[in-house]
């Protein structure tokens, strides 16, 4: 045996030793998150397979079903409005081929009779409620809901607006910064410190690496929640129940999404998840309660 071989060999093995003992008990090195709320059940969109997705009747719908918090995202209209809406463009949802920003909210257009479930390719969800809303009118109908605002855009007016009734409303710890891009959620972590974020796109991807490089438990964690994509098969193959139950361990709540078969109930659950964000909260409310009540994380 070469002498790089002698030394490198026993200092390998004790790296990997240490980082598979502190993976499984990681709170001896990190102070665990203490959760404001667990999020069992989210509704996509305010539940965009049951209703039209982001008004305020799908969101009644996903409060009926005892949802346990709202996902939905914002746009600003030119009129300095914060409106619940999934796109910039208007065309998907309304028909009109104009942007949220060239129009005021007075003058937004109402949604078209039926949207299809973009998760359900081939389902349409209808509703008699057709009307975009703004995020206060939410906030002010369900005062103590959680919420996951998603930023798309970097538009530092939208997300200072939406810091600021968060603040004003008192919802900094069960608001949730979402964004897929890092440099979005930079900002929004300046305007609103005090509002949890989930992990962007390549803050998720540097988890993943860390985690089969055996570097996670050595590293810390400033989100609160890992909101990931789970149903392709590929995400199948790369989660594992070890991982999530390293991030649950240190107060990370993980929340698989866009669920609407029971099949990718059962596969989240299994896996270890917090809890699941659906189009379809009756669905996923039916399979929790079929469950029984969720057992306490040690």
């Amino acid at each position: 045996m070469s002498p790089l071989l002698y030394y490198a060999l026993p200092a390998l093995g004790s790296y990997v030793m240490l980082s598979f003992f502190f993976l499984r008990r990681p709170r001896l090195l990190h102070t665990p998150w203490v959760p404001a709320f667990r999020p069992r059940l989210g509704a996509h969109r305010g539940g965009s397979g049951e209703r039209l997705e982001n008004t305020m009747e799908a969101m009644e719908n996903s409060m009926a079903q005892r949802a346990d918090f709202l996902e939905l995202d914002c746009q600003l209209t030119r009129d300095g409005v914060v409106v619940v809406s999934h796109d910039k463009n208007l065309s998907r949802q309304t028909g009109v081929n104009r942007d949220v920003g060239s129009l005021n909210f007075e003058d937004l257009p109402l949604l078209k009779e039926e949207l299809e479930v973009y998760f359900s390719p081939g389902h349409f969800a209808r509703g008699a409620d057709r009307h975009m809303m703004r995020l206060e009118d939410l906030f002010r109908r369900f005062p103590r809901t959680p919420m996951s605002v998603e930023v798309k855009e970097r538009n530092e007016e939208l997300i200072h607006k939406i810091a600021c009734l968060v603040r004003h409303y008192d919802r900094n710890e069960i608001t949730i910064w979402a964004s897929e891009k890092s440099s979005i959620m930079k900002k929004c972590k300046a305007a609103n410190p005090e509002m949890p974020t989930s992990f962007t796109l390549s803050r998720g991807f540097w988890v993943l690496l860390f985690y089969y490089l055996g570097l996670l438990p050595f590293i810390s964690i400033p989100e609160k929640f890992f909101m990931c994509f789970l149903p392709t098969i590929i995400n199948r193959l790369i989660m594992r129940k070890s991982l999530i139950q390293h991030l649950q361990q240190r107060g990370v709540q993980v929340v698989f999404w866009c669920l609407n078969e029971e099949s990718d109930f059962e596969a989240a659950f299994n896996l270890g998840a917090t809890g699941v964000i659906t189009d379809y909260p009756t669905a996923l409310r039916c399979y929790l309660d079929s469950r029984g009540p969720p057992a306490l994380a040690s």
